[in-house]
């Protein structure tokens, strides 16, 4: 096969689809620039609010599906949104301080915990979500999952303080509820309990009220499934139906020691 067939075979598969590889590199770099922008203490706010505007702009000439003149208008709705996010991430930011005892300040927060970054970038691609982006929430959320390995759906709904900590392996679904004084340890999953297409517009992934801890590689399934408030969930434990407030849940697998005898 010549290379010129070759060529003419790849353009014909690839015309199948209208993917523009770019707007990965410039959501990128949006989110990058949105996260200075909030939380470095010398960003020219002006400047980089215009240039932030640009970014956005570009971006939504792609992903944006809505007509002309609405795509023009999201991002001053997007715009008003920052204050009240940057608000919620202050509490985050502070709750990170209170709850880690391996934290010697709130700079150390900002700027040297995965688990706070995945937070705020969650914060931020919610508002998109919210706004019907949803390749471009998609897309932010992605790359905080390439970061931090912490992977959490713009769509869910978390309601502020919250504390991760570690981050890795932590997976938190589309429709996830989390209410407030929440801990989250690394490895945790708030997952579907089984996953069909039919279910798309469904509650498919878990609720956890207010004040629960969630120790690391716990596994929590099921959108009817209810954390209570105030519990305490065990690492390694695998839930799949409701817990009642203030319970205590652990892994009963034993583990034993042996001494080895010396020849």
């Amino acid at each position: 096969m010549t290379k010129d067939l070759i060529i003419k075979n790849i353009i014909s598969l690839k015309g199948q689809s209208s993917i523009n590889y770019g707007i990965k590199t410039k959501i990128e770099d949006f989110t990058e620039k949105l996260f200075y922008t909030l939380f470095d203490a010398n960003a020219p706010l002006s400047e980089s609010i215009d240039e932030l505007q640009v970014l956005f702009k570009e971006i939504s000439v792609i992903a944006c599906k809505k007509p002309t003149g609405i795509c023009d208008s999201i991002w001053e709705h997007y715009l008003e949104k920052l204050p009240s996010v940057l608000e919620k991430l202050n509490q985050d930011a502070n709750y990170f301080l209170e709850n880690d005892p391996a934290s010697n300040s709130i700079e150390e927060v900002y700027l040297g915990y995965p688990g706070f970054y995945a937070i705020a970038i969650y914060r931020l691609s919610h508002e998109l979500y919210l706004l019907d982006l949803l390749l471009f929430s998609r897309l932010m959320s992605e790359y905080a999952h390439r970061i931090t390995g912490t992977d959490i759906h713009a769509g869910a709904k978390i309601d502020s303080p919250i504390f991760i900590d570690h981050a890795t392996g932590i997976v938190i679904g589309e429709t996830t509820v989390i209410e407030k004084s929440v801990k989250i340890y690394q490895g945790v999953t708030l997952g579907a309990l089984s996953v069909s297409k039919e279910m798309k517009n469904a509650k498919r992934h878990p609720t956890v009220e207010q004040n629960v801890c969630i120790y690391a590689n716990a596994t929590i399934l099921g959108g009817n499934t209810v954390i209570g408030k105030n519990s305490i969930i065990g690492g390694n434990s695998w839930i799949t139906k409701s817990i009642p407030e203030n319970s205590l849940v652990t892994n009963t697998t034993t583990t034993e020691v042996k001494i080895k005898e010396l020849r």
